[in-house]
C-alpha cells in the first residue's frame, strides 16, 4: 500500500496552502450579517458599564427596577402585578430563582405551574420590562435555607456556599439544567435578560475566597454572556468584590448613600452606580412587631439615590406570600421564624393593592420618564364571605393508622435524613417521634424547631431553643411518649446555615439516659399525604376534640370567586390548605392575623374548608359503602329488584334550605336492608370538582373561620383608585 508524505508531495502541500489563503480572502468579503435575523442585528453589545453610565447598545440606560418573585404570587396574577410595575414607571423586573423549589429531590426538576420561570420572564418581556435574574445558587430572600435544597444537609460534612466538592457537584448539576432554560432568554439571544447576579450578599458570609470565582465561571461556562453583578449590604461590601463583575449595594437609609460615591469608587473606579436592593419595607417575624416604612421617607430616599446618579431596584415592589412552608428564619441571639405574609410593607400590598408609596413613586418616575405612563390596572375585587364552622374532624392519633408503617430506628433521625422521598429526606412540615417509657423524670434533648410533648395523647408542654428540659409525670401502665416537631423554617441568612437540620438532633434523654426504639412518622403534608384519608375516615366534630387534629367545613360561593383573607380567631397555631394549595402557617402570637386567600384558588359552588384531602370526594366511583351521612347535594336511590312483584325506586335528594348555615352533611333516612334491595349513590359533580380548604390545628380549635376584605397585618389602609386624574380613595378595614 502506498503512503503519502510531505517529503514526496511538496507541490500538493503548497497548493493546499494557497487554496486556504484564497478561501479566507473570499470569506472576508461575505456579508455575514445577512445571516443574522433582523430582530437580533441591533442586539450585539447588551447592557454595558461604561464610565459612570450604563449603556444598552449605544444609548445611556437607567435601571429603574422592582422585585417580584414569581413563586410568591399566584400565576393567575403575574400579569396584573407586572402591569402595575410598568404603570409605576419602572423598566426592569428583578427576581430570584429558588433552587429548593425547582429541585425538591436530587435530579428531579420542577418548572411547571407557579414555578414556570420562563413563562414569567417572557411575560415581563411582552409587557415591556427588562429582566435582571438572580439565580443564586443561594438567594437569601427570607426563604427556607436561603433557597438551598434541604437534601444537601444529608451530608454530615456539608459546607454550603463554599467550593466543598459535595456542594459544587450539586450546584453544577442544577446549573446545567437551569442555565439551559435561561440562556435563550438573554438579551443577545433576543430575550429580556440584560444582567445576571453572581450569588447573593456573599461578602457577609465570606467563608471561601475561591467560591465567588467558581460561581462566576459556572455561569459563564454554561453560556451566560450578559453583564454580571454582585449585590452586598454595607457590612459585606468590602469582601464581596469579584474581578470582572460590577459591584452593587443594598441599603435603606440616606445615611448609607455615601458608600455609593466613596467605597464603590475606591474599589472599582469609574463605574455605574447601582442600588440593587433599596428596601421599601421589611419582613416580619412571629411574635414581633409589624415593620413599616413611611411613604414620605421612601420617596425621599429614592429621590436621593437617583439624584446621586445611581440606578435603583425597589426590593420589594410586590412581596407576595410565603405560601406553604417556604418561609425562612433568623438566628443571631434568638431564633425567629418569618411569618407567612411577605407583604414587606412594599409598594404593592400582599394582595396587589395600591399604596401611598405607589402613588408617590409613580409621580416621581413619571416626572423623569419623558413619556406618559400607561394607566394602572383596576384593583382586583375583595369579598368578605360568610363565616363557616367546621363539622368534620380527624384527630392526628386516629390518622396515624392510615399512614402506613412508621420508620423504625434505634435512635432519633433528623428530618433531612429520613428514608423518604426517594432517599432525599423530608424538607418541610412536621415529624412525629414515638417511643415507650416506663418511668417519670426529666426529658431533655435538642429539638428543632418546636416540639410538643405528649404522654400517650395528653400534651405536657413544649421543647424548643429556650426550653430544653421538661418534666414527665408518672403514669401507671404502658406509656407512649410522643414528640410532634415542627420545622418552623431554616435560617436564610448568617454564618450558621450549615447547622439547619430539623427534628430531633441527636439523642433524646430521660433522666440523662438516652431513649431507644423510636417509631417515626413523616408528616410533610404534601398533596399525597392527605390522599390517605378517604371519606370513611372522618367523623362528626365532637364538643371537645382531641388535638392535634384536622378539621373540615364548607364555604359556598354563588358568584365569581374573589380574593379574601381568612381570619382564625380562637384558633392558636396550625396550617391552612385549599384545593391542594398550602396557604401557610397561622399563629395567634402575631403580628400576622389573617391569611391571604387568592380568588383563583376558589371556585363557584361549595368549597370545603377544613382538614382533609384535596381529593376527599372522588369523581368516580361513589363510595363503595354507604356512610351514615353524605354531603348536601348527593342523591340516594333505593330500588327493589325482581323477583318481587314490581320494580320500585325511592330517591332522596340530600339538600338543605338556603337559610341553613354551611350546608355539609345530612343524615340519610332509614333504608331497607331486605333481600333484593339495591342502594345506589348519585354523586354530584360539584363536590368532585370543588376546591377544599384544610386546617391542621396543633393546640386549640376555634369556633369558626371568618373572612375579611382587608388583612390584619399592620396595614390599616390601602388605596382604591377611582380615576387616574388624581382622584383616589383611602379605604380602612372598617370602611372597606
Amino acid at each position: 500500500m502506498t503512503t503519502w508524505s510531505l517529503r514526496r508531495r511538496p507541490g500538493r502541500m503548497l497548493g493546499l496552502l494557497l487554496l486556504l489563503i484564497l478561501g479566507f480572502l473570499v470569506l472576508r468579503r461575505v456579508d455575514w450579517s445577512a445571516l443574522v435575523p433582523l430582530w437580533l442585528r441591533h442586539r450585539q453589545l447588551g447592557l454595558q458599564a461604561k464610565g459612570w453610565n450604563f449603556m444598552l447598545e449605544d444609548s445611556t440606560f437607567w435601571i429603574f427596577g422592582g422585585s417580584i418573585h414569581y413563586f410568591r404570587v399566584p400565576r393567575e396574577y403575574w400579569r396584573d402585578r407586572l402591569l402595575k410595575m410598568k404603570a409605576c414607571g419602572l423598566n426592569t423586573l428583578t427576581t430570584y430563582v429558588p433552587w429548593n423549589l425547582h429541585e425538591p429531590e436530587r435530579g428531579k426538576f420542577d418548572f411547571s405551574g407557579n414555578l414556570d420561570l420562563e413563562a414569567f420572564v417572557l411575560m415581563a418581556a411582552e409587557i415591556g420590562l427588562w429582566v435582571i435574574l438572580r439565580p443564586g445558587p443561594y438567594i437569601c430572600s427570607e426563604m427556607d435555607l436561603g433557597g438551598l435544597p434541604s437534601w444537601l444537609l444529608q451530608d454530615p460534612g456539608m459546607r454550603l456556599r463554599t467550593t466543598y466538592k459535595g456542594f459544587t457537584e450539586a450546584v453544577d448539576l442544577y446549573f446545567d439544567h437551569l442555565m439551559s432554560r435561561v440562556v435563550p432568554l438573554q438579551y443577545k439571544r433576543g430575550g429580556p435578560i440584560i444582567a445576571v447576579q453572581v450569588e447573593n450578599e456573599y461578602g457577609s458570609y465570606n467563608k471561601d475566597p475561591a467560591y465567588m470565582a467558581y460561581v462566576k465561571k459556572a455561569l459563564e461556562d454554561r453560556g451566560i454572556v450578559e453583564l454580571l453583578l454582585t449585590s452586598d449590604n454595607k457590612d459585606g461590601l468590602s469582601k464581596g468584590i469579584v474581578q470582572g463583575v460590577l459591584a452593587t449595594i443594598n441599603l435603606q437609609s440616606t445615611r448609607e448613600l455615601q458608600l455609593l460615591t466613596t467605597f464603590l469608587f475606591n474599589v472599582q473606579g469609574t463605574q455605574p452606580k447601582m442600588v440593587m436592593e433599596y428596601w421599601t419595607g421589611w419582613f416580619d417575624s412571629w411574635g414581633g412587631p409589624h415593620n413599616i416604612l413611611d411613604s414620605s421617607e421612601v420617596l425621599k430616599t429614592v429621590s436621593a439615590i437617583v439624584d446621586a446618579g445611581s440606578s435603583i431596584n425597589l426590593y420589594m415592589f410586590h412581596g407576595g406570600t410565603n405560601f406553604g412552608f417556604m418561609n425562612g428564619a433568623m438566628h443571631f441571639h434568638d431564633y425567629k421564624s418569618d411569618v407567612t405574609s411577605y407583604d414587606y410593607d412594599a409598594v404593592l400590598t400582599e394582595a396587589g393593592d395600591y399604596t401611598a408609596k405607589y402613588m408617590k413613586l409613580r409621580d416621581f418616575f413619571g416626572s423623569i420618564s419623558g413619556i406618559p405612563l400607561p394607566p394602572p390596572p383596576d384593583l382586583l375585587p375583595k369579598v368578605s364571605y360568610e363565616p363557616i364552622t367546621p363539622v368534620l374532624y380527624l384527630s392526628l392519633w386516629d390518622a396515624l393508622k392510615y399512614m402506613g408503617e412508621p420508620i423504625k430506628s434505634e435512635k432519633p433521625i433528623n428530618m433531612e435524613n429520613l428514608p423518604v422521598n426517594g432517599g432525599n429526606g423530608q424538607a418541610f412540615g412536621y415529624i412525629l417521634y414515638e417511643t415507650s417509657i416506663t418511668s417519670s423524670g426529666v426529658l431533655s434533648g435538642r429539638v428543632r424547631d418546636r416540639g410538643q410533648v405528649f404522654v400517650n395523647t395528653v400534651s405536657i408542654g413544649f421543647l424548643d431553643y429556650k426550653t430544653t428540659k421538661i418534666a414527665v409525670p408518672l403514669i401507671q401502665g404502658y406509656t407512649m411518649l410522643r414528640i410532634l416537631v415542627e420545622n418552623r423554617g431554616r435560617v436564610n441568612y448568617g454564618e450558621n446555615i450549615d447547622d439547619q437540620r430539623k427534628g430531633l438532633i441527636g439523642n433524646l434523654y430521660l433522666n440523662d439516659s438516652p431513649l431507644k426504639k423510636f417509631r417515626i412518622y413523616s408528616l410533610d403534608m404534601k398533596k399525597s399525604f392527605f390522599q390517605r384519608f378517604g371519606l370513611d375516615k372522618w367523623s362528626s366534630l365532637p364538643e371537645t376534640p382531641t388535638l392535634p387534629a384536622f378539621f373540615l367545613g364548607s364555604l359556598s360561593i354563588s358568584s365569581t370567586p374573589c380574593d379574601t383573607f381568612l381570619k382564625l380567631e380562637g384558633w392558636e397555631k396550625g396550617v391552612v390548605f385549599i384545593n391542594g394549595q398550602n396557604l401557610g402557617r397561622y399563629w395567634n402570637i402575631g403580628p400576622q392575623k389573617t391569611l391571604y386567600l387568592p380568588g383563583p384558588w376558589l371556585s363557584s359552588g361549595i368549597n370545603q374548608v377544613g382538614a382533609s384531602s384535596p381529593f376527599l370526594f372522588p369523581k368516580t366511583p361513589c363510595p363503595p359503602a354507604l356512610p351514615e351521612s353524605l354531603p348536601s347535594g348527593w342523591r340516594v336511590c333505593q330500588r327493589v329488584l325482581p323477583p318481587s312483584s314490581s320494580l320500585r325506586t325511592s330517591c332522596w335528594s340530600l339538600s338543605l334550605p338556603a337559610w341553613f348555615p354551611n350546608p355539609l352533611l345530612l343524615t340519610l333516612p332509614p333504608l331497607s336492608t331486605s333481600p333484593g334491595t339495591r342502594t345506589d349513590l348519585s354523586c354530584p359533580p360539584s363536590w368532585a370538582l370543588s376546591p377544599q380548604v384544610i386546617i391542621f390545628e396543633e393546640t386549640m380549635a376555634g369556633p369558626a373561620l371568618q373572612f375579611t376584605e382587608t388583612p390584619h397585618l399592620g396595614r390599616n389602609q390601602y388605596i382604591k383608585v377611582t380615576g387616574w386624574a388624581g382622584e383616589t380613595e383611602i379605604l380602612s378595614p372598617a370602611s372597606s
